[in-house]
């Protein structure tokens, strides 16, 4: 049934965000007052280098201790994977030359002779096997990215430059997972030497950059790879990334020029950089989703018809045309629909207060119920969207706290030890674009980030789509796990983002990551 934006809502809405400082209009102007230095007064750009201004530090280099877009947003530079993905995100091969299936459980890779790492020790088999040695082992069970890498049994060299991934068990998104995160390659004597604390701030890899200096929350700088094994490659000689959360003030100095690129403009800013000469607004589709996930073991919302209220007293498609102005997609399911195992025919939950208002009076649930909602403080863009949930479930009669924490603190502390209150926000990359990933940190139980939720059928469905290469049957799975999660209500699912970007005219050759990966091999400055 199609939706009906009502007149009394959206003009709520508009006076809400009007009492709140505007859900544009007064976040651009701010951005506008708060230009701190003319441009003249700028200095002027170094050639051939850049700075990038983006929104997180992400504290440990280390690629097994994190699942953070704010660490391959830079690493990316830094370590490589014995695949990779191309900008349109097709697979390709990486540091690994080949690959192939000797068996459903032994996938051999050929490797890539010549290459070095930044430390000049040599990359072979040997260091291959060293990563994962070290992922798959006690160092790995300390961070994220173990469970991703749970099918691989061990790696064996064949010969200095060809390993046999020996399985445990079929993994049919394995080549997705390696051009990831965790399965970029670390070199092995350099860890041994120095350990594994030195590792986390002083990081050594195959890319086209070399770490050249860290200052944690400040910046890190990146300078040229001479030997790195792609001919002509990279073009600059320098990158500095600054780490600037507010969004307000990484405008201010890309308006300034001590920024080329800025990471993540919120929609309020939009404005402001279409109306700079020498700015360019770029933007693009992106897996990331965003849903209003819930602590299922805490009343009154273990409760699925006051989850399933909650879905449908939020207006999420009024949400995406006024405080996203449009940047936005409408999803059913906690997936994006670049993602394989995304079921277009599942239907949505469209904005019904009514409803809303008869399950939770079957739910035995009075007038006034306060629940929590946590979300990152430096989320200008959700803050708004947090503040529109607050209004819509306070017409169905639910008042609604507004939690606003550290990022860091949010994602490494309070959600896996499930003290993000009753709802909180909930954002994913769903970067190996197939269902598996999100669906299986998100839903299985035990994982870091689930700390509460399990349901027996969910748990048989992720087993079957992980048993089988065939994508048919896979995709079979995937469709009852869609309608199994969509009965429960884990989680609210709100949208799907297009990331905006501002980028310098000056800048050539620099295409806005759909994942938020940012090659910078190709890009040079003018």
């Amino acid at each position: 049934m199609k939706k009906k934006v009502g007149i009394t809502t959206c003009s709520a809405l508009l006076l809400l965000a009007a009492a709140l400082g505007g859900c544009s209009g007064k976040s651009a102007d701010t951005s506008t007052q708060a230009n701190p230095q003319s441009k003249t007064e700028a200095q002027a750009p170094a050639k051939n280098e850049l700075t990038l201004g983006v929104n997180g530090d992400p504290h440990s280099w280390d690629p097994i201790d994190t699942f953070l877009l704010d660490w391959s947003t830079v690493a990316t530079s830094v370590f490589e994977g014995l695949v990779e993905r191309t900008t349109d995100l097709k697979i390709q091969p990486g540091l690994a030359e080949s690959w192939e299936f000797k068996d459903d459980k032994t996938l051999q890779f050929k490797l890539r002779k010549g290459v070095t790492f930044h430390n000049g020790e040599p990359f072979n088999a040997e260091a291959v096997k060293f990563t994962f040695d070290r992922l798959l082992g006690e160092e790995g069970k300390k961070g994220p990215q173990q469970a991703n890498y749970a099918s691989i049994d061990r790696v064996e060299v064949v010969d200095e430059f060809t390993v046999n991934m020996i399985l445990k068990e079929k993994d049919p998104v394995l080549l997705t997972k390696l051009a990831g995160y965790g399965g970029v390659i670390v070199p092995p004597k350099y860890y041994k030497e120095k350990g594994d604390e030195y590792f986390n701030t002083h990081p050594v890899g195959t890319g086209p950059f070399k770490m050249d200096s860290y200052e944690k929350d400040n910046k890190v700088v990146l300078v040229k790879n001479e030997s790195y094994w792609k001919q002509g490659q990279p073009k600059l000689e320098k990158v500095t990334f600054r780490f600037i959360p507010e969004a307000t003030t990484r405008l201010a100095e890309m308006q300034t020029g001590a920024i080329d690129i800025m990471k993540k403009v919120e929609i309020s800013q939009t404005e402001s950089i279409k109306g700079m000469s020498d700015l360019e607004l770029m933007q693009v589709g992106s897996p990331t989703v965003y849903s209003i996930r819930f602590n299922t073991s805490m009343k009154p919302v273990d409760n699925v018809k006051v989850r399933e209220a909650i879905a449908y007293a939020i207006d999420a498609d009024l949400i995406i045309e006024t405080l996203l102005g449009g940047y936005g997609k409408r999803v059913n399911s906690f997936q994006s629909d670049m993602s394989f195992g995304y079921d277009p025919n599942l239907p949505l939950r469209n904005y019904d207060p009514e409803k809303a208002k008869q399950l939770l009076a079957e739910a035995g649930v009075k007038e006034g119920t306060e629940l929590d909602l946590f979300l990152p403080g430096t989320d200008a863009t959700f803050k708004e969207v947090a503040q529109a949930i607050e209004m819509q479930l306070g017409q169905v009669g639910l008042k609604v706290k507004l939690n606003l924490v550290d990022a860091s603190t949010f994602t490494s502390d309070l959600i896996p030890k499930g003290k993000a209150g009753h709802m909180y926000r909930n954002g994913w990359g769903g970067w190996t674009l197939d269902f598996d990933n999100t669906a299986y940190l998100m839903y299985h139980k035990g994982e870091f980030w689930n700390p509460d939720f399990y349901d027996e059928k969910v748990e048989e469905l992720l087993k079957t789509e992980r048993s089988t290469f065939d994508q048919e049957k896979r995709m079979a799975a995937f469709k009852e796990l869609n309608q199994r999660l969509y009965e429960l209500v884990p989680d609210v699912p709100l949208y799907q983002t297009i990331n905006l970007w501002a980028v310098n005219k000056r800048v050539k050759g620099f295409q806005p990551p759909t994942d938020e990966r940012i090659d910078l091999r190709e890009a040079s400055v003018e």
